[in-house]
Parts: C-alpha cells; structure tokens; sequence
C-alpha cells in the first residue's frame, strides 16, 4: 500500500504524543514523498488511515511521526534523523519502540537500503 512519508509525514499530524516537525507552509505538497508498505520490513506499522494533508482533497495513508522517521533512516536520510528524539518525538516513552524498530532495520541489512519513492 502506497502512504506518504518522510518530512511530509513530518508535518502531518498523528496520533501519537509527538512533536513532529512544522514548517508545513514551506514544503511542496504538489507530490508529497510515498513510500510502498508491501516492500518495507516495517509493513503496516505506523500507518494511519484517512489522513487529509494539505492542498489535496482525497484522504490518505499517511505515516505516523516514528514511521516516518525509520523510512528517512531506511532511505540513508540521515541530516533529518540526527536528534530525532529532541526534535521530532519529543517523548521519551517512545524510546524502545524506537530503538527495537531501528535494531530490527539493522538486523535485516536493509539500512539505508536507498528504495525509491514514489510520487501521487
């Protein structure tokens, strides 16, 4: 399944307790950044459904703030996950999940795995 992804998803509410990243206005949301579920290693974790983002009328899969994290480090996007528990979590009770979810991207061999994204 297609979701968007990467600083879009950033700047995308969800449901967690997490800050994100809010520079909305600045980012063009033309073709935000997608990513394919079926090919990830974190299939449908952090998914969210029926999720509106900006200068689109159709609903949705958007990643949550963690997914959309992983999928930056998957990619080998590294500048936007430096500090990402100061500047994007912002909640400590998200740690394990965070680190399992990295030791697991790690064990497969498939960090900065560089997969392509896919445009709406």
């Amino acid at each position: 399944m297609k979701y968007i992804t990467g600083i879009h998803a950033l700047n995308l509410n969800c449901d967690l307790d997490t800050c994100g990243d809010w520079h909305q206005s600045g980012i063009q949301w033309e073709r935000p950044t997608m990513m394919e579920s079926d090919e990830s290693i974190f299939g449908d974790y952090g998914l969210e459904y029926n999720k509106r983002i900006p200068e689109h009328d159709e609903l949705y899969v958007t990643a949550n703030h963690i997914r959309a994290l992983l999928d930056l480090l998957y990619v080998g996007n590294f500048g936007y996950t430096q500090g990402m528990n100061d500047d994007f979590i912002c909640d400590e009770k998200y740690d394990k999940e965070v680190f399992d979810k990295v030791i697991l991207l790690k064990k497969s061999g498939e960090l900065a795995g560089y997969r392509l994204f896919y445009d709406i």
